[in-house]
């Protein structure tokens, strides 16, 4: 009989009379090849100082002075180890990232490993989980808890809490799901991460880009570009339903099974697969997915879908995927279909995912939208949603019924744009940047032409700004409107563009220069 017991800190154990099985029809599964049981033994096992914070010992397997993992400490308590915020000492040791022959779950909870994996979870900092402790919160619980979370991490006993359920609307419609988990259950995700990662990427795909490091969604955008250009111009464009809500787990414990011999990960693993949500305060079992939410699950996804990518691999196909969004490039549509239909079964059958067939279809490249990315030949161009969404978001910013400083709306416009630029700036669209940053500045005219509101504060703010008298006062006696009035040479002449750029309003056009001639622009 196993029960969950909570201990000092809200840490969640579970304690049986038996050893945990593996198996499971949920997810860890005796398909993946695990066998039933696992020792408890303590390899490579830090002790706990006098100050309560974990100290890294000898494997006793490795001479110090051989293997790639050299330690360097002095002593058992390695006075050179470095306090982080986490209350993790750090350790100056550098080690090779393990194979899967290690002792992966000693790394996991190494002391190095934890502090770098706190200041990844700091630093994206995030919502509270179900706990509802937050980041600031939780270095001060974490530095009492240490030692007997890490002791409930090599027992097998630890029990993660479930993940907090959060909807967000689609652009499209629809709402997707998100799983937020605790502050502790992401920084041990990223613990686990960070010792997989280089277990797993080095054998994935050339043509994989999404969550890896020294790749991006431009790489694949311009691949695919690349691709057009040697004369495909027929995409494959396949949607998988709801992936990351419908990963079957025992195919994913096999895939992970193939390269993670310590069967405690595995478990761990596969206890956080069940973990749960909870909903309105309500826990509701999980048999199938990986929440969107988790610094582990881009890692889990990449796992289970590089099957997907060797296949393709292996039949000679052109490419290219980032996380559940692909697209595959032949020459015809009469491949295109025959393509369409043996990765179709490929993915039900094998890997039992769902293909969105209302999403998917084999179409001419110029009817391509590839990660909010059109291709027009083989030029980068926005797609008309992205665009659309762009708009949408601007009107909000720049709405005169939003009754905010103007100092206030350039600051939230010029966050947004930044972003907006360094992700679309890669496409060939100068003309319509700035056509867009023509656009943006006579909007935000239009606000101050507004906010200024009667005639005789118009003629005020205008002389302010250098205008000639007899013009300020003729403007500020007119009675257009204020789109109107925006377009005016005098309104542009007072709030011109070096004048915005002074206000903290980026140039799109600059920085889409940058990004085109890093060289010559500076």
């Amino acid at each position: 009989m196993e029960v969950d017991v909570i201990i000092r800190g809200g840490l969640r154990v579970k304690r049986s009379g038996k050893t945990e099985s593996t198996g499971g029809g949920n997810a860890d599964g005796a398909r993946a090849g695990v066998s039933r049981g696992h020792s408890s033994r303590r390899r490579n096992e830090p002790g706990v100082g006098a100050d309560g914070l974990p100290v890294r010992r000898m494997n006793r397997r490795t001479h110090p002075d051989e293997g790639p993992n050299r330690m360097h400490e002095s002593g058992p308590a390695s006075s050179r180890s470095a306090q982080t915020p986490s209350g993790v000492a750090e350790s100056r040791c550098e080690t090779e990232s393990p194979d899967s022959g290690y002792d992966l779950l000693e790394a996991i909870v190494d002391a190095s490993n934890v502090s770098a994996a706190w200041k990844r979870v700091k630093a994206n900092r995030g919502a509270p989980g179900v706990d509802g402790i937050t980041i600031d919160a939780f270095p001060d619980r974490f530095r009492a808890l240490w030692p007997e979370l890490r002791e409930a991490l090599l027992a097998g006993t630890y029990v993660p809490a479930p993940v907090r359920r959060v909807e967000l609307a689609k652009p499209d419609g629809g709402v997707r799901l998100l799983g937020i988990p605790t502050v502790l259950d992401r920084l041990i995700q990223q613990a686990i991460a960070q010792i997989l990662g280089p277990i797993f990427d080095p054998g994935f795909s050339d043509h994989s880009y999404g969550f890896r490091p020294h790749r991006s969604a431009h790489d694949a955008v311009r691949h695919v570009a690349d691709t057009i250009k040697s004369g495909r111009r027929i995409a494959v464009d396949l949607d998988l339903s709801k992936f990351f809500d419908r990963v079957n787990h025992d195919v994913l414990m096999v895939r992970l099974a193939r390269k993670v011999s310590d069967k405690r990960v595995l478990r761990l693993i596969g206890r956080y697969l069940r973990a749960g949500v909870e909903v309105n305060g309500r826990r509701q079992r999980t048999s199938e997915g990986v929440p969107q939410g988790g610094p582990l699950s881009p890692l889990l996804a990449n796992v289970v879908l590089d099957d997907l990518d060797q296949e393709l691999g292996k039949r000679g196909h052109r490419f290219a995927r980032y996380a559940d969004d692909f697209v595959i490039l032949v020459k015809s549509p009469r491949a295109g279909e025959r393509v369409m239909a043996s990765v179709r079964r490929f993915l039900e059958r094998k890997l039992k995912l769902k293909v969105n067939e209302t999403k998917s279809a084999v179409v001419k490249t110029n009817a391509l939208n590839f990660l909010g990315f059109a291709f027009k030949g083989s030029r980068i161009v926005w797609s008309e949603r992205s665009l659309q969404r762009f708009e949408h978001r601007v009107r909000e910013l720049t709405s005169r019924s939003w009754g905010v400083a103007m100092k206030v709306r350039i600051g939230h416009l010029a966050q947004y744009l930044r972003g907006w630029i360094g992700y679309f700036g890669i496409s060939h669209t100068y003309a319509k940047v700035r056509h867009l940053e023509h656009w943006i500045r006579r909007r935000l005219r239009c606000c101050y032409w507004k906010m200024w509101k009667t005639r005789g504060n118009r003629i005020r703010q205008l002389l302010r700004l250098g205008v000639k008298e007899r013009d300020a006062i003729l403007h500020g006696l007119s009675g257009s409107g204020c789109w109107a009035m925006s377009k005016s040479p005098t309104l542009n002449q007072a709030l011109h563009n070096d004048w915005f750029t002074v206000e903290g309003l980026p140039s799109l056009t600059e920085r889409w220069a940058h990004i085109h001639y890093p060289t010559t622009v500076r």
